[in-house]
């Protein structure tokens, strides 16, 4: 699949999930204002968080894919994870706080103004629409992984596309919330204790509180300066190590510059006898193999140094490499 296949897919499983939210926070709204139902007004709520963080991620894809200029001459990769963490706030904010506060008001009042019946119709019809949204995510994440010769789970913990990670995550938190609602609003029919109402309004705002601080995190690290993970960091370091001229790689460093935008920086040791038409053509052949594979890497930079004193001819020196589990693309091994 093409980069620019990705993008498409991308903004598709956005505006999906964007239309579904806000057809179900209109239902479980009405719903919620008819029943009295704490846990089907924090559902609301929760669409209605889901709604906008789609639309600010949409605008992290539109805004994050302008090309560079002579202001940004890397791009405005780095621009996708600003627009993707006020989403995680707005969620934290509007979604989890409403969820809680008003679980923990239904808690102390015990009210419920309505019958249950329109509840369990919109929890129903929200399920289905949300696990539609759920699948459509799923499949791309799928497809990624394989892409990236990964499974599923660790490209979601690893990738820089946000986008793709956020609407994952928020669409199976919407359906464990849904759940909740479902188990909350059916034991207070059950028992006529508005109790359990307002306990699962509580636990859904917890649930948003876990997305929310999952996403943010994420976000801000990307947004400070990640480098790839461990796996993607040693192949590049092969694949430089492997050039005919390379005697030593001493220092090779990475960054997500955006979802699909890498940079590679390194420290090069060439052999003494390489003449300088042969470094020259030795960097391009290093560019062309790396944009090659990984068509994410944008940038390659290599910087000739001398060798390190008492260094032996094969010993590298790199930099410390990133652990495993540090966020970027997805490694392919």
């Amino acid at each position: 699949m093409s980069e620019a296949e990705v993008k498409t897919e991308s903004v598709g499983t956005v505006v999906v999930a964007g239309a579904a939210n806000l057809a179900i926070a209109v239902a479980k709204l009405i719903a919620g204002l008819i029943s009295g139902s704490a846990a089907m007004l924090s559902e609301a709520a929760h669409s209605v968080a889901d709604t906008t963080t789609e639309v600010l991620l949409y605008q992290a894809l539109r805004r994050g894919a302008r090309p560079a200029d002579a202001l940004h001459p890397f791009g405005y990769g780095k621009e996708s994870y600003v627009w993707a963490f006020f989403a995680a706030m707005f969620t934290f904010v509007a979604g989890a706080g409403f969820a809680v506060t008003h679980g923990v008001t239904t808690i102390l009042v015990h009210q419920h103004s309505g019958d249950y019946l329109i509840s369990y119709i919109v929890l129903g019809v929200s399920f289905v629409i949300e696990s539609i949204s759920l699948a459509r995510a799923a499949r791309q994440v799928r497809r990624e992984s394989r892409r990236w010769e990964t499974t599923p789970q660790r490209f979601l913990r690893l990738t820089a596309d946000t986008t793709v990670k956020a609407v994952f995550l928020e669409d199976s938190a919407a359906l464990i919330g849904l759940l909740l609602a479902g188990l909350g609003v059916g034991l207070s029919h059950a028992t006529g204790d508005e109790v359990w109402d307002g306990i699962a309004s509580i636990l859904i705002g917890l649930l948003l509180l876990a997305v929310a601080g999952i996403l943010a995190s994420n976000n801000l690290s990307l947004l400070v300066g990640r480098a790839v993970p461990a796996r993607l960091h040693q192949e590049i370091e092969r694949e430089l190590a492997g050039l005919p001229e390379v005697e030593r790689i001493d220092t090779l460093l990475t960054m997500q510059l955006g979802p699909d935008d890498i940079l590679v920086a390194a420290k090069v040791d060439f052999r003494d006898e390489a003449t300088g038409a042969a470094i020259e053509a030795t960097a391009d052949e290093a560019e062309r193999r790396l944009t090659g594979r990984y068509p994410e890497i944008r940038y390659v930079f290599l910087d000739p140094t001398r060798s390190l004193p008492g260094a032996a001819g094969g010993a590298r020196n790199t930099q410390a490499r990133p652990s495993p589990d540090a966020g970027g693309e997805p490694d392919p091994t």
